[in-house]
């Protein structure tokens, strides 16, 4: 069966996530509202509601920031680590926006909501400069290993777009940014109320040459963002179908980590450190001769090794660092502080284990980028802790990869997510 071909081309569009981050007021809402609204993804009857509500308001103008409203009422009956999608296409690309409140608690939601954009999205409002929540986010997006940053000096409207206001506060975030670990700094001057610069280049700032913020979504490289060097495979799962057309089929299930595999390469399994070469490679229904991050695959092997959930396979000549004492920079969500030598259940790609907190090393003050003298970790902190796990875990550094880099910990009492850990 032939697949329709506007189908087929929609399904291989590039895929941007990207994470919104700014103060209460900084414009966030409004922001996602004027980009789904510039860019046709608004249904009539939603903007017609919208329209409804702003006239109730006796807002001037249509408030877009009512179109995240249905969400941010969700949040505010009590649901704290609620990160909103929302999901629209362009014909150049696909995004998923996640959407994060911007209360006292947005650690831990941009935590959870920025874990795996590929760009951040800082809102800095042109009336008060950089604020302390600007450093934390910036700090975060940085500490996430988020590649590439866009700060959007937001409310140009109110300084009379004004262009000594944003070199004043483009020179201001150079200066903080130059001691964080990001790749890709932009900074764009918007008005989202009005749509300056959003998706249309604006008429008041001719003094601004660079690209609009959609331009840029659209366009920004992505896929040099993942690890293709090194070869990891996470086995999520094992595939026996039995039936009588796959009587014998024995596959491996999971998502490509890292690196490109392709039929008849050597692989070596950990931690048993046995070797084989692969067999075939399948996605979906099928049969393809290399599979790579981030795509998910079924993989056989020449030889009946014992393999189960939790087993990594890679590259007999580039294997991970294994050992059961892990350094994290951890950050911290539960209210419950951090206790050093607790006990906590440990989530590494598909790997269980336990562990026990060995040593807390300093806490990050996230304001000032200094260590704190406070050990105690507490909720929204960010600190280095040393772990010491039951088995060992099959690792690279957080910088190098994503998601071989990554630990969650468990309340094993409540089943709570207690942290997030970025191994260093």
């Amino acid at each position: 069966m032939m697949k329709d071909s506007s189908t087929h081309g929609y399904l291989d569009m590039d895929l941007l996530r990207f994470t919104t981050a700014g103060s209460v007021d900084d414009g966030k809402s409004t922001l996602i509202g004027r980009l789904l609204y510039d860019t046709k993804q608004i249904f009539e009857d939603q903007l017609e509601a919208v329209e409804r509500a702003s006239a109730k308001r006796g807002s001037g103008e249509v408030d877009l920031s009512l179109l995240t409203d249905g969400l941010r009422a969700e949040r505010e009956q009590g649901i704290t680590i609620d990160v909103a999608y929302r999901y629209f296409a362009t014909p150049k690309r696909k995004f998923i926006i996640a959407d994060t409140p911007g209360h006292i608690q947005y650690t831990r939601n941009m935590v959870t909501g920025a874990s795996t954009a590929n760009l951040a999205i800082i809102l800095v409002d042109a009336r008060k400069g950089i604020l302390e929540q600007t450093c934390r986010h910036s700090f975060i997006a940085s500490l996430l290993g988020i590649p590439h940053v866009v700060f959007c000096i937001n409310k140009m409207d109110l300084v009379d777009y004004d262009e000594a206001t944003f070199t004043r506060i483009q020179k201001e975030l150079e200066d903080f940014s130059s001691k964080l670990e990001v790749r890709d700094i932009r900074y764009i001057p918007i008005s989202a109320l009005k749509g300056d610069n959003v998706v249309e280049r604006s008429a008041n700032m001719p003094w601004y040459q660079g690209p609009t913020l959609m331009y840029l979504l659209e366009n920004v490289h992505i896929a040099g963002d993942l690890n293709h060097i090194d070869r990891r495979f996470p086995v999520q799962y094992v595939v026996r179908p039995m039936t009588d057309e796959w009587h014998d089929f024995r596959g491996f299930a999971g998502r490509v980590a890292g690196g490109v595999f392709r039929k008849g390469d050597p692989i070596q399994v950990l931690p048993s450190g046995f070797q084989s070469a692969i067999k075939s490679i399948h996605i979906g229904e099928r049969e393809v001769e290399e599979c790579f991050a981030p795509q998910s695959a079924v993989i056989t092997l020449n030889d009946e090794i014992d393999i189960s959930r939790g087993d990594m396979l890679v590259s007999p000549n580039n294997v991970p660092e294994s050992s059961q004492d892990v350094d994290v920079m951890l950050c911290w969500f539960n209210e419950r502080p951090l206790q050093p030598g607790g006990k906590y259940a440990l989530k590494h790609t598909s790997r269980d284990a336990r562990c026990m907190v060995k040593e807390v090393k300093y806490k990050m003050d996230i304001s000032t980028l200094h260590k704190a003298e406070d050990p105690t970790i507490r909720m929204n902190d960010i600190g280095r802790v040393q772990l010491r796990t039951t088995v060992p875990l099959h690792f690279d550094k957080y910088s190098r990869n994503r998601y071989t880099g990554s630990v969650i910990l468990i309340d094993e009492g409540t089943n709570e997510t207690v942290a997030a850990g970025m191994i260093v």
